[in-house]
């Protein structure tokens, strides 16, 4: 028999722990945030339909993104035992400097509509965090602003070939003035991709008010109060705005890009050049065959071609085919520090985030990113732990298997 007795009045004062209140509101709902999810909830909540849709959709019937999504979920880990694990180092030499994480942050475009603090907010956060910030052609903070924010840290360029190449070679003088130092030359967007949430959305460039984003509105002020009270949305490195996404992807963009304009772009940039967009072995080794030095494995975070090859079930195979040669990176459905661990065991050597980070822009801004890097890094450094590795170099193919959900019909 188990023997009862009433409590202890100073028993019941050391249970009742109250925690004290945090009044500061942007600080209370980021900390409630454990992942990368949670800081997607947060962000829908906060943020309009339209500018939201625009960073969590996709192309068409965005299989791109799930099936991406799902591979990373696909994958089982084998750890090793009994190793020392007290001290895990995180950090690694990645295109000619170092990163402190195994990822950096990717080039988004747009990004001052989902968050007025926009890109600065961005590079800020990856200076402090050690790792690069990545500025796309289509951001929405410009070259020396991006910089100014990043006076200390790593930034990279991504350059799209537009159908005035004047345009372009600008951007690649300008980035190298500023001090970038790696290029990321995209190979994937001949013409914009069929983003049906912005259509149905009537998403455009500056937004467009109609009775819809009105009412969608009215619960979020301070989204309306930022837009309103801060400096007018437009490219900053671009000077033809106006119009539907789509519609200024094709005026940007060039389908006569090839090989040659790679070869003089080469030809302008001092730094490092890496090529974005690469869904092929075959164009991986025709990539290393030219010299570059590093490639991305990317579908465009399936925003371009839907149904487009999953870039965590390429990385292996490319990987142990040019991962001699030149620097593999992956992005595309990064949602946990989980999958950038499995990524750089199975040979990448960086990964990029974009939607994680522009999760928490919307979620808190310059706090909310700071959050989103805190969450991945500390899942980094803890899957590395239980998994027995101490370095990232100690990781390797021996510690994950991908689990086959979708397996290829032989061809005929």
């Amino acid at each position: 028999m188990v023997q009862r007795q009433l409590p202890k009045p100073l028993e019941l004062l050391e249970l009742m722990q109250f925690k004290r209140p945090d009044l500061n509101a942007r600080r209370r709902r980021l900390n409630s945030a454990l992942t990368i999810e949670d800081l997607r909830r947060i962000a829908k909540r906060r943020t309009p339909k339209a500018a939201f849709d625009y960073t969590d959709g996709a192309a068409e019937g965005e299989l791109s993104i799930c099936r991406a999504r799902t591979a990373f979920r696909d994958i089982e880990f084998h750890p090793q035992v009994l190793r020392d694990v007290e001290h895990v180092d995180t950090h690694r030499e990645v295109l000619g400097g170092p990163m402190a994480l195994p990822f950096a942050i990717a080039p988004t475009g747009f990004t001052r509509l989902m968050q007025t603090e926009g890109e600065s907010a961005g590079a800020g956060a990856a200076a402090a965090a050690g790792i690069p910030f990545t500025l796309s052609t289509l951001g929405t903070t410009s070259i020396e602003d991006v910089a100014a924010a990043n006076p200390h840290g790593r930034s990279w360029f991504q350059l799209y070939v537009m159908k005035q190449r004047d345009i372009s070679y600008g951007l690649v003088e300008r980035a190298a003035k500023a001090g970038f130092d790696t290029l990321f030359f995209t190979v994937d967007t001949p013409v914009a991709g069929a983003r049906l949430r912005d259509k149905r959305n009537g998403f455009s460039i500056p937004p467009q008010l109609t009775l819809g984003t009105i009412i969608n509105a009215i619960p979020r002020p301070w989204w309306w109060y930022d837009f309103l009270t801060t400096p007018k949305l437009e490219f900053a490195s671009l000077s033809t705005t106006g119009g539907t996404v789509g519609e200024l992807l094709n005026s940007a963009m060039d389908p006569t890009i090839s090989f040659d304009d790679l070869d003089i772009i080469r030809g302008m940039w001092p730094g490092r050049i890496v090529i974005k967009g690469v869904q092929t072995i075959e164009d991986a080794k025709a990539f290393a065959d030219r010299g570059v030095d590093g490639i991305v494995l990317s579908n465009h975070g399936g925003r371009q071609l839907d149904r487009a090859p999953i870039p965590f079930h390429l990385l292996p195979d490319v990987a142990r085919e040019v991962g001699k040669d030149l620097e593999v990176g992956i992005d595309t459905g990064i949602m946990n520090g989980a999958d950038i661990v499995a990524s750089i065991a199975l040979g990448a050597r960086f990964t990029l985030i974009g939607r994680a980070y522009l999760y928490g822009l919307m979620a808190g801004g310059r706090q909310g990113v700071d959050r989103a890097i805190e969450i991945l890094a500390t899942e980094v450094t803890r899957t590395m732990r239980l998994l027995g590795a101490h370095t990232l170099d100690e990781l390797t193919p021996q510690h994950v298997t991908q689990l086959e959900r979708m397996v290829p019909r032989a061809r005929q």
